[in-house]
C-alpha cells in the first residue's frame, strides 16, 4: 500500500541514515526516548554494558525515558524491582508492559462496570495490573492445573 511506501528515494534515505551518525543532532530534536527492555536494557538478569551511563546521560540532558516490554510475567512493580536489582533507577510511570496495557485498556472502556470478569491465561503480572486497575478476573494461577478436554463439547469449569 502507498501508506507503507517510504516517501523518499535513495538519496533521501542516505541522508536520513546519515543523521544517525550525528547523535547530537538527533538528541537535540528528541525529548522522549522509548526503549525495549529485553535485549536492549538487559539480557536475562544482567544489564547490558554501558546502559546505566547512557540512561544517566540522557536524564541529565532532560530527556524523558520510557521502557516497553511485551513480557506480561511481571507487573510494573515487578519490573521496578528488576530495574533496581540491575542498578537502574526507573519509576513505574516509565514502564509500559503488555500486562499494564491490557489492564489500562479494560479500565478505560469501563469493563468492570459490565459485571463480568476477565479470564486470565497467563502469569501473575497480568493479575497484579488488573487488580490495580480495579478489573475483576478469574483463572491464571488458580487454574494452572486445569486442562481443557480438546474433544467435542469440551469445557473448563470456572467460578
Amino acid at each position: 500500500p502507498a501508506a507503507l511506501t517510504p516517501p523518499f528515494g535513495r538519496r533521501a534515505f542516505a541522508s536520513a541514515a546519515a543523521k544517525l551518525r550525528a547523535p547530537r543532532e538527533l538528541l537535540d530534536r528528541v525529548d522522549v526516548l522509548i526503549f525495549d527492555c529485553d535485549g536492549v536494557i538487559w539480557l536475562g538478569d544482567k544489564v547490558i554494558g554501558g546502559v546505566p551511563q547512557v540512561l544517566d546521560a540522557l536524564r541529565a540532558q532532560g530527556k524523558r525515558l520510557f521502557f516497553v516490554t511485551n513480557n506480561s510475567t511481571k507487573s510494573r512493580a515487578g519490573y521496578c524491582s528488576k530495574f533496581s536489582a540491575l542498578g537502574l533507577d526507573v519509576g513505574s510511570e516509565e514502564i509500559f508492559s503488555s500486562s499494564f496495557a491490557a489492564a489500562a485498556y479494560l479500565q478505560q472502556v469501563k469493563f468492570a462496570e459490565t459485571g463480568k470478569k476477565v479470564y486470565v491465561i497467563g502469569e501473575r503480572g497480568i493479575c497484579d495490573e488488573l487488580d490495580l486497575a480495579g478489573v475483576p478476573w478469574i483463572g491464571a494461577e488458580a487454574d494452572r492445573e486445569k486442562v481443557a478436554p480438546m474433544g467435542r463439547g469440551g469445557r473448563v469449569d470456572h467460578d
